[in-house]
């Protein structure tokens, strides 16, 4: 497809300029009242930073993105990033200059925040109902041609409640929606291809919309990489990619298709099953992208992704490495065999597994609002007050929302890591 400047530059930039003060979390005092620029610059120090912390690591997210844009490449797919793992534009940009056709969001309000930041390709990966939502769509679409906006739907009356609402804001661009199969015991999307068919249908006939694709989340119906999850995930997949066979026979298209699938987690069947429904030129009907909306690579993990992800030591060549970690402070030994860190709940996440101790033995077994149960051998003397402990983490989706402004370190297996610069987030 055409080349897109997919994102301002300026505006990025300019996140560089912004003062630095204690509304960001555990960065040191020392840099309060400074630009962001002016005080990466000097590359302090990761110990001159307050615990808790929450770091990222430069070298193995340039490995990742090199990696993820080179396995999508060879297999023939589009990565459209889902934008909400991070909802950092910064990394968005990188994700966007390495290569990616677009960015994936799940609420209107990202979307918003995305057009912010000048992102001109984005897939609204969620139905759109909300009218004040749809009325800023309208006039977003109207006012700037080069925005390119995809959203789904999975029913009759979503489609229903998307006319009226365009219908009310005097809408003038047709919206591309991509209809949503969906699988028995997932999450949204359409339960049968006949239902699905009934969507595709309201659409063409709409004169606010426009049928764009075919989509959904194969992640919604396994969450492990057992036979049966796997067979599930294959078949849901090969429904989807019959029913786009099916609409582009129909003739229900436009001049192009997109076909969408692919968390972080099964990303190489999404590519076995979708990849050769890839058809850039159209010589075999409809021009037809496929889609993978893989969003935790960039930062990948220690714990759920580095179990599940095709993208490790024991499934690739060419894994992943988990670019994020937690710092935390002993501050209690209450008894024997116990040590409570200063970061709980509110600093790291805990939905897909605690946070695994990398520099000292141990186990973390539970997580109080701010702090951590960190558990040892009875009458084990390591980890006396004050040691710092870094922790390897699980989930990146739920690490980026606890903290506005988060460091990014040179290396963290150094013996002494560096910032190099700070992330703003907008949660």
């Amino acid at each position: 497809m055409e080349a897109f400047t997919l994102i301002d530059s300026r505006t990025i930039s300019a996140l560089r300029t912004l003062t630095i003060g204690p509304e960001h979390k555990s960065l040191p005092p020392q840099a309060w009242g400074r630009s962001i620029e002016d005080f990466v610059a000097e590359k302090p120090s990761v110990d001159l930073f307050q615990t808790p912390l929450l770091t990222l690591d430069r070298r193995r997210i340039d490995h990742n993105l090199s990696v993820m844009a080179t396995w999508a490449t060879e297999a023939g797919v589009e990565l459209a990033p889902h934008g909400k793992t991070t909802m950092a534009p910064a990394l968005w940009k990188r994700q966007l200059d390495s290569g990616s056709w677009a960015i994936t969001l799940a609420t209107i309000w990202q979307v918003q925040v995305a057009r912010s930041f000048g992102v001109e390709r984005i897939m609204l990966a969620n139905a759109l109902v909300d009218p004040v939502g749809l009325k800023w769509l309208a006039l977003e679409l109207a006012h700037h041609p080069e925005f390119e906006f995809y959203c789904w739907a999975d029913g009759p009356d979503t489609i229903d409640a998307m006319n009226r609402a365009l219908a009310a804001a005097g809408a003038t661009r047709k919206v591309n929606v991509i209809v949503e199969l969906g699988g028995e015991h997932g999450r949204t999307g359409a339960r049968t291809t006949v239902a699905a068919r009934a969507v595709a249908d309201a659409i063409t006939a709409s004169q606010y919309l426009a049928l764009a694709g075919v989509g959904g989340y194969e992640g919604a119906l396994s969450h492990d990489r057992s036979e049966s999850g796997l067979t599930a995930v294959s078949g849901y997949l090969d429904t989807v990619a019959d029913f786009h066979r099916e609409l582009d026979s129909a003739g229900l298209y436009g001049d192009h298709a997109v076909v969408t699938a692919g968390g972080s987690a099964y990303q190489d069947l999404v590519v076995d099953h979708l990849a050769g429904l890839a058809d850039e030129n159209g010589s075999r009907g409809v021009a037809t992208s496929v889609v993978l909306r893989s969003g935790a690579y960039i930062i990948h993990d220690d714990g759920f992704y580095s179990q599940i992800s095709p993208m490790i030591p024991s499934r690739s060549e060419h894994p992943l490495e988990a670019a994020m970690h937690g710092w935390a402070r002993v501050v209690s030994r209450p008894e024997s065999g116990l040590a409570l860190l200063d970061a709980g709940k509110r600093d790291l996440p805990y939905d897909e597994g605690l946070p695994v101790p990398q520099s000292v033995e141990g186990e973390v077994t539970a997580l109080n609002d701010q702090h951590s149960f960190l558990r040892f051998p009875p009458n084990d003397s390591t980890a006396p007050i004050g040691t710092v402990v870094r922790l390897g983490l699980s989930h990146p989706c739920t690490a980026f929302d606890k903290w506005r402004l988060i460091p990014v370190i040179d290396d963290a297996d150094s013996d002494d890591p560096r910032v190099v610069d700070l992330i703003h987030t907008f949660f």
